[in-house]
């Protein structure tokens, strides 16, 4: 139940701020968005009932400024700027200050529309809308990178980064981690070795994919989700929104719904500017490299706060998605599957019910019962938690020959009888170093098997997973 001072400080903004406002009728955190918050407020005036929507910082914390983060502030800013260059976005119709007490974050306009990028690739009723949403999205990142950056006042608030920058960036937060994943490292030294040259920097959206676009059945209602905004390649958005993680199981590279071509030729034909197709595949490889990075980073926001619900450890286990993407697009090959032990085989001869058999009971009560029970974010919640579980039941199958099979792997490659974390950290360490070449076989044969191992357990069912197994 959401907390009664938040709904207690909104009054005072709207008594202070909005002269046609009564009361406030409701406040509803909605599901969407894993590093910010988004609520649904709905207040009565003296014109009738209104609906807004407040989007705000996890926890209401006053977050850091920085140049991967410029800020909600500056986000409400990059809207406005959007909606000059006929981008649509949603009406800013007031930006926190400290003194309301609420964190970082804006009131803007409640608009009606699919988020959903599920729903977009798959749904009959967006069926006509999809044969020119590629398109559609080509002509608005053209809009975006035509942005004039001085006279938004923006180069004033947003930071230049270079691909080289982003690369070292993202790779030097996932090493603060101290989680070794090698297939991450292989990848950050392959981007060093192939950064894009020659490009012209501008404004770059940095998040524009399949689920920060709002839509309706004819149209793109709005650009969403603008915090990550930088001055850089604007090839990256291009990229982005073509990467794996926002198919949403669909084969269509773009978005899900749509070609390459159909993306470029409308953003060359808006812009008047060349695609790189060779930076796009480089953006492309980054962007499942920065999101399996992101990932990660949600499960230590878990562990350190401020928002520690339970969407927080799932996300994190949506690395290997990303990472497998990055297997597909890098070191494509052989895989061999492999098949859960059994529960009996899992269980004592005394033990009844068995501990698989407890863990499906709780995932069928949260799938059957709570799950249709339930609306909004605690409908969401408690499928993400059927979720984790299964992943629990998939780790207690498979777990232990996924660590038996990669010792197995690790020991050939180094001729060592040494445990499988110690060997791990080797080959992490030995690719950060750049003593380990990228084309040894042996080490990619490697990495591409112990990836689609961790993928079968954590989303058996993610599109990647089927890639990799028929991509030889």
């Amino acid at each position: 139940m959401l907390d009664r001072t938040i709904e207690e400080k909104l009054v005072l903004v709207y008594q202070k701020h909005f002269s046609n406002f009564v009361e406030l009728i409701s406040v509803e955190r909605l599901t969407g968005g894993a590093s910010q918050e988004t609520y649904q407020i709905r207040i009565k005036t003296f014109d009738g009932e209104l609906i807004h929507a407040l989007r705000r910082s996890a926890g209401g914390e006053i977050a850091e400024i920085t140049a991967e983060h410029p800020g909600l502030v500056t986000e409400a800013m990059l809207m406005g700027a959007a909606k000059l260059a006929l981008v649509p976005v949603p009406d800013i119709y007031y930006v926190l200050q400290d003194e309301d007490e609420l964190g970082a974050g804006f009131i803007m306009a409640w608009l009606e529309g699919e988020t959903l990028g599920a729903s977009i690739v798959r749904s009959e009723k967006y069926e006509k809308l999809r044969s020119g949403l590629a398109a559609e999205c080509g002509r608005l990142l053209a809009r975006i990178h035509a942005i004039d950056l001085d006279a938004s006042n923006l180069s004033d608030h947003l930071t230049e980064v270079s691909p080289k920058e982003f690369v070292e960036q993202i790779w030097d937060k996932y090493q603060a981690l101290e989680t070794p994943q090698p297939m991450i490292d292989y990848t950050a030294r392959w981007l060093l070795d192939n950064l894009p040259e020659n490009y012209q920097a501008c404004l770059v959206h940095n998040d524009f994919r399949n689920g920060n676009l709002m839509v309706s059945e004819e149209k793109v209602v709005a650009v969403l989700d603008w915090e990550l905004a930088h001055i850089g390649d604007p090839m990256r958005d291009l990229g982005w929104i073509c990467v794996n993680s926002w198919r949403f199981g669909s084969t269509l590279p773009v978005g899900g719904f749509g070609e390459y071509e159909d993306l470029f030729k409308a953003y060359e034909k808006e812009s008047g500017k060349a695609i790189n197709r060779k930076s796009v595949k480089f953006w492309e490889v980054f962007g499942s490299f920065w999101w399996s990075v992101g990932c990660l980073g949600m499960a230590e926001h878990y562990r350190h706060g401020p928002d520690q619900s339970v969407e927080r450890p799932a996300v994190g286990r949506r690395s290997s998605e990303c990472q497998i993407d990055c297997v597909n697009l890098l070191i494509p090959g052989k895989v061999t599957s492999i098949e859960p032990l059994s529960h009996q085989s899992l269980a004592d001869a005394d033990q009844l019910p068995m501990s698989l058999e407890l863990i499906e009971s709780v995932i069928d009560f949260l799938r059957e019962d709570i799950v249709p029970s339930t609306n909004g974010r605690n409908q969401f919640l408690s499928r993400v938690s059927a979720n984790s579980l299964a992943i629990v039941k998939r780790e207690l199958q498979l777990g232990s020959l996924v660590r038996e099979n990669e010792t197995k792997r690790l020991q050939g490659i180094y001729g060592s009888k040494d445990e499988r974390k110690k060997l791990r950290w080797r080959l992490t360490n030995s690719l950060r170093d750049g003593s380990q070449s990228l084309e040894d076989q042996k080490v990619m044969d490697h990495l591409r098997q112990s990836t689609f191992d961790q993928i079968t357990i954590d989303q058996p069912r993610y599109n990647g997973l089927e890639t990799c197994k028929h991509d030889h």
